[in-house]
């Protein structure tokens, strides 16, 4: 009996510390690939600031409360819709070409509390169409957004400088899920590798690209980034960098070829058309966005 109990007790003992007995690995976020893209054409436009949209037959240059519209094959200016300086619609960060119409994000940067809304134009004439005010949030400005299901994948940006929150830094800006009625359904923030570039400022252009991934620029550097959807977390999942004649600001994929985007650079006042590289591999636990 008493054998038998002893051995009873020493394999008790051995399951115990068998069960508590083991190696965690530390966590090894992806490769970064990088990449090149190549410049294929530009155009002059005065109004290259903050962005460029694009649609099948014109692009339309973005700078705070004016866009011009221009012909996409010559670059023939076409007409311009000019806002007052400082006005209702204050700083106009992205616009997309959707349904005939630009939506664009637009906040009161530089001013605090931050506040946002969508203003929509239409193309034909280019003409303010409608607003959705998204008010106070504390996400941040709206920088950006891109359609994705029956919503949308959208930027918050936090500045750690002018117009920023005195108690919310550049590494708070965000990328939100919202519904159609711009509601909040989801979200994720930015990896370390990706706002250590973009500080102290935020990604001032996005949209969904090839494979369903998100593709992002900052507010200064000649790179892209290119972001998965993790499958388990909170974090984005930086898999590669492209380097491209742009100094961030937001972009548009060309509707005729979604190999290609549309950049502006500020500081020459220019449009340029870009080729990406082929899209990155999707490493493990990472996922497209549709």
């Amino acid at each position: 009996m008493r054998l038998i109990k002893f051995l009873a007790g020493f394999l008790i003992s051995l399951t115990i510390q068998a069960s508590s007995d083991f190696t965690q690995p530390d966590y090894q976020p992806p490769v970064i690939q990088q990449l090149s893209a190549t410049t294929l054409r530009e155009f002059e436009a005065l109004e290259a600031d903050q962005g460029v949209a694009v649609d099948k037959r014109y692009f339309y240059a973005v700078d705070n409360s004016v866009i011009a519209k221009y012909e996409r094959n010559s670059g023939k200016f076409i007409e311009r819709w000019i806002g007052p300086k400082h006005g209702l619609i204050r700083h106009m960060n992205s616009c997309l070409a959707m349904q005939r119409k630009l939506w664009c994000a637009n906040s009161n940067y530089s001013l605090t509390p931050m506040a946002s809304s969508v203003e929509i134009f239409n193309t034909t004439p280019l003409e303010h169409d409608s607003s959705h005010s998204l008010g106070l949030m504390d996400a941040g400005s709206l920088v950006w957004f891109d359609k994705v299901n029956s919503g949308f994948i959208v930027g918050f940006a936090h500045y750690s400088k002018k117009g920023g929150e005195p108690y919310k830094s550049s590494e708070y800006s965000s990328v939100l899920l919202l519904d159609k009625q711009w509601r909040r359904s989801g979200g994720w923030a930015f990896p370390k590798s990706i706002l250590e570039r973009m500080k102290p400022y935020a990604a001032s252009g996005g949209a969904l690209g090839p494979k369903g991934l998100l593709y992002v620029m900052g507010h200064d550097l000649p790179e892209m980034y290119v972001l998965a959807k993790p499958t388990m977390g909170p974090v984005l999942l930086h898999i590669a960098t492209i380097k491209l004649q742009a100094e961030g600001q937001a972009f548009s994929f060309d509707p005729r070829n979604p190999q290609q985007i549309w950049v502006v650079d500020r500081h020459a006042k220019k449009v340029r058309v870009i080729q990406l590289p082929p899209p990155p591999h999707i490493p493990k636990h990472a996922a497209a966005f549709r």
